[in-house]
């Protein structure tokens, strides 16, 4: 495979959203290969798809109906990323909060010798 350099200064913007959106593709052929194998997809490979989704939308020079859907398709792989992380972990109480609660061992030991 063979990359034509000629000319590159006049279509320097639309070579850079070509190869935006080549590894977009990329991404996300990577991303059904693995789940079509069986695999557990990746949060990482699904975030970073998400985020060309993102730089995509944003792009100045964009048609409306491509940044369009570029905004519905991260909305839905913001999606897939919130489902597979993790639940947060409780908040634990301040350790004087628990002592407060549970009452301190050492108070009732001294009280009682």
């Amino acid at each position: 495979m063979t990359i034509s350099t000629a000319d590159t200064t006049l279509s320097e913007p639309r070579s850079q959203d070509a190869l935006l959106v080549a590894s977009l593709l990329h991404l996300m052929s990577h991303y059904s290969a693995k789940k079509g194998d069986g695999e557990q997809p990746c949060v990482k490979l699904a975030s970073v798809i998400e985020r060309h989704l993102c730089a995509l939308a944003r792009l100045p020079s964009i048609d409306p109906v491509l940044r369009a859907t570029c905004e519905q398709l991260a909305d839905q792989w913001a999606g897939v990323v919130d489902a597979k992380l993790p639940p947060p972990a409780p908040a634990r109480q301040p350790l004087l909060a628990r002592f407060m609660k549970n009452g301190w061992p050492g108070k009732a030991a001294a009280l009682a010798g």
